[in-house]
Formats: structure tokens, C-alpha cells, sequence
């Protein structure tokens, strides 16, 4: 039944991505639009340039979705998500540098950039947050992500003030947006999301048995650290790959995940999967939302779900908190 409401919430939000926005398509000019590639009218015109984008948030979406699912599995920390844990800023730390001082302008060049920057800053939280007493506890790895990510946001504006051309060339790279999607980027995006989603589906029985502890996980036969570091590259690759193609949009992996769990439970084999469509819904319909605010222009999408997901963020902290005390 979830799985059914999932997919027919999904259908309707393509319909409103390729429908809706500063100019409303009607339903003629969405068949023309879709079906009829020898109609030249401007409302199809309208809904052949929404495909693209429509096509490149679903799949930006089930990346950062299936990103916060594995993080929160390796870290078995609730509130992990990349935004969270400073993966976002160090991808866009590298992005900046690449712009700066690498005169780098494509999507190729920007991916392979956002994936180190990720994966070093992913490292860098982590053996931050495992130092001292009781190693890498959720607490601890939220506030080693907060202090990093602060670092770092730092570090980029120290470098984008003085250089004006690529504050220009960076500027609406840095707020989250999927307005800018081309059927180039989204090619060069599928093969990290396939490798990505392949790997999450694969280790989802054995991150179950990792939640039941390290020492009962070994005991079924499970190599605690290899997993960890398997789980963790699919998850910072989901989340580079994302960032490089549509900038550091936040707060997706801790949604869509949550959403899931409170609905089907801690299994991880049916989160993975769900919360690929759930943050492909979330992604999608929150794109809508900053079309329909800021019309006649836009709102950025990285500006809507930090609305909606902060709040979350801290209801889900004082939930946690509670259960602790």
C-alpha cells in the first residue's frame, strides 16, 4: 500500500513539475508537449524544457534520499544527513577551489571535484566525532559536521570575496537549485546514481544486522568495518555526484527517511528502496513550491527544503534527547 501511494504521489508530482510554474501549461499543450514533437507552440516548448529538469530532481531527489538512509545506517545516528554532517560544504569547498584556481567550467570536471571534497570532509567528521570517550556517538558527530561545515563555509567565502568572476559563476551553484538541469549533466549524473542506489540495495540485510551492534553483527558473519567503508563511499558518492551536479541542496536525506521509517519501520531492506521515492517526491514537489512562491521568477530548492527541513531537524533532535534521558 505505501508502495502504491509512493508511486501514484510520484506520478502527480511530475505531472505538477511539467504543469506548473511561473507559466501554467494546459492539458493540450502537455500532450503537444510530450507526445507531439512536431508542435512548435510555446506552452510545449514550456513542458519539453521542464522534462529535463523534472527527470534531473527525481533522480537528485533518490540520491540524497538513499545518501541520508546509508549515513544514518553507518553512523546509527538519526539525525545524520549530508547537509548535516558538513559532506555538502566540503564538496562545494572543492567545487569553489576548482573554479578558482583550476579554471574548471564543466559538469565532469565539477563531479570528480565534489567527490573528493565530500569523501575527504566524510573521513574528516568521522575521526573527529569517534575521538575520545564512547567513540562515535550521534551527538558527537553532528557537532564535529556543525563545526566543520561552519570551517569550511568559512574557507569558500575566503576565497569567492576577492574573485568576482567566480563569485558570479558560483553564486547560484551554492543556494541548490535543479533549474539549470541539461540531458548532458543528467548522463554524466546516471552512472554514479546506478553504482550508488546498486551498492545501498545490496548492503541494506547486512547494515540490519549493523544495527543490532558490532559485536552481534561479527557474530553473523559480518565484516563490521568493510561494510562501513562500503556503505559510506555509496553514500558520499550519491551525495558528491548530487552536489556537483545541482549544488548543496539539504536536509532531503533526513526527511525522506524519516518519513519512511515512521511509516514501515526500521528494516532497512524496504527504507533504502522507499526513500529513493520519497526523496525523489520531496525533491520534486518542493522545486514546485519555489516556482509557484517566487513567481514570476523562482525560488532555488535548496532555499525551500531548508524551510521545511530545519524545523525538522529540531523536533527529530528533542525526540531523540527525550528517549535518551
Amino acid at each position: 500500500m505505501v508502495l502504491v501511494i509512493c508511486i501514484v504521489s510520484l506520478v502527480l508530482c511530475v505531472i505538477a513539475s511539467l504543469v506548473l510554474g511561473s507559466r501554467p501549461v494546459r492539458f493540450h499543450e502537455l500532450i503537444d508537449g510530450l507526445f507531439h514533437q512536431d508542435v512548435d507552440s510555446y506552452g510545449a516548448n514550456v513542458v519539453r524544457k521542464r522534462i529535463s529538469r523534472t527527470v534531473f530532481s527525481l533522480f537528485c531527489g533518490a540520491a540524497l534520499g538513499v545518501s541520508g538512509a546509508l549515513m544514518q545506517a553507518v553512523t546509527r545516528n538519526p539525525i545524520a544527513d549530508p547537509s548535516i554532517l558538513g559532506v555538502n560544504t566540503g564538496a562545494s569547498l572543492f567545487v569553489v577551489c576548482g573554479i578558482a584556481f583550476l579554471n574548471i567550467s564543466t559538469a565532469n570536471q565539477y563531479i570528480w571535484l565534489a567527490l573528493a571534497g565530500a569523501a575527504i570532509t566524510a573521513l574528516f567528521v568521522f575521526g573527529i566525532g569517534s575521538m575520545g570517550r564512547g567513540g562515535a556517538t550521534p551527538i558527537k558527530l553532528v557537532l564535529a559536521g556543525a563545526a566543520t561545515s561552519a570551517a569550511l563555509s568559512s574557507l569558500v567565502t575566503a576565497i569567492i570575496i576577492p574573485r568576482s568572476y567566480v563569485m558570479d559563476q558560483f553564486r547560484f551553484w551554492q543556494v541548490g537549485s535543479v533549474g539549470s538541469a541539461t540531458w548532458s549533466a543528467i548522463g554524466t549524473f546516471i552512472p554514479f546514481l546506478l553504482v550508488g542506489l546498486l551498492v545501498g540495495f545490496i548492503t541494506a540485510p547486512a547494515l540490519n544486522a549493523l544495527a543490532l551492534g558490532d559485536d552481534v553483527a561479527t557474530g553473523l558473519g559480518v565484516r563490521t568495518g568493510t561494510l562501513r567503508l562500503i556503505a559510506a563511499l555509496a553514500g558520499v558518492l550519491l551525495c558528491g555526484a548530487t552536489t556537483a551536479m545541482a549544488g548543496p541542496i539539504g536536509f532531503i536525506g533526513l526527511l525522506s527517511t524519516h518519513v519512511i521509517r515512521l511509516i514501515l519501520g526500521p528494516d532497512l531492506r524496504f527504507i533504502i528502496p522507499m526513500s529513493a521515492l520519497s526523496g525523489a517526491i520531496i525533491l520534486t514537489i518542493s522545486d514546485v513550491g519555489g516556482r509557484l512562491i517566487g513567481s514570476p521568477g523562482e525560488l532555488e530548492v535548496g532555499v525551500v527544503t531548508a524551510f521545511i527541513g530545519a524545523p525538522i531537524l529540531i523536533i527529530v533532535a528533542m525526540r531523540s534527547k527525550v528517549r535518551s534521558l
